[in-house]
């Protein structure tokens, strides 16, 4: 997939935003032998864009997520790992007709380092398919695989307590797609406009 594909730019979002809400987690109080957060949640999303794919034609998005997300120290005195299990299912719907989207992806803290300033950097293992299909069912476009990608976090007075860590920036993707990577806006166009 290129850099430039919608899909990628969602993914990179999607992983920014799951930085975000994890930061949002943070305030739970720390606990040695159950999960700081253990919690399943649904997202709905539904949007017009009027410049989709940057080809000048307007496409309504509808999107449904189902998400796990599971946040826990591996040992006491350290960092929390998060992950999180996202199911996801969008339809898009333009003047000629309507795709859809599903796919199943796992974001997951690999490996945690205290930069000795108060932050850490944190990198993040994303994994997962999507596919896309048109309005008789076949698909015209897939995205398997997975990618690799770091942020940064201020971790306040303490690493183990999350209570206080603030997301700082994302740092960027350290290994890119692995797998077959179809042009996105190449696949959906055609089938939309």
């Amino acid at each position: 997939m290129s850099a430039s594909t919608p899909l990628h730019r969602r993914g990179v979002i999607a992983a920014t935003a799951a930085a975000a809400f994890a930061a949002s987690l943070l305030a739970a109080p720390p606990a040695m032998a159950k999960p700081l957060e253990n919690i399943r949640f649904v997202e709905e999303e539904s949007f017009t864009d009027e410049n989709f794919c940057d080809a000048g034609i307007t496409v309504e998005v509808e999107f449904l997520r189902e998400i796990h997300v599971l946040f826990n120290s591996r040992k006491p005195g350290t960092a929390p790992y998060w992950m999180a299990n996202i199911e996801f299912h969008g339809t898009y719907t333009g003047p000629g007709g309507t795709v859809t989207e599903t796919g199943k992806t796992v974001d997951k803290d690999l490996k945690i380092t205290d930069n000795g300033d108060g932050t850490m950097t944190i990198l993040v293992l994303g994994t997962g398919s999507a596919n896309v299909y048109d309005e008789s069912g076949k698909a015209i476009a897939r995205n398997p695989g997975q990618v690799r990608y770091e942020l940064l976090i201020d971790y306040g007075d303490d690493i183990a307590d999350p209570s206080d860590d603030e997301f700082l920036e994302f740092l960027g993707v350290v290994k890119g797609s692995t797998g077959r990577t179809d042009d996105f806006c190449a696949a959906v166009l055609p089938a939309v406009s």
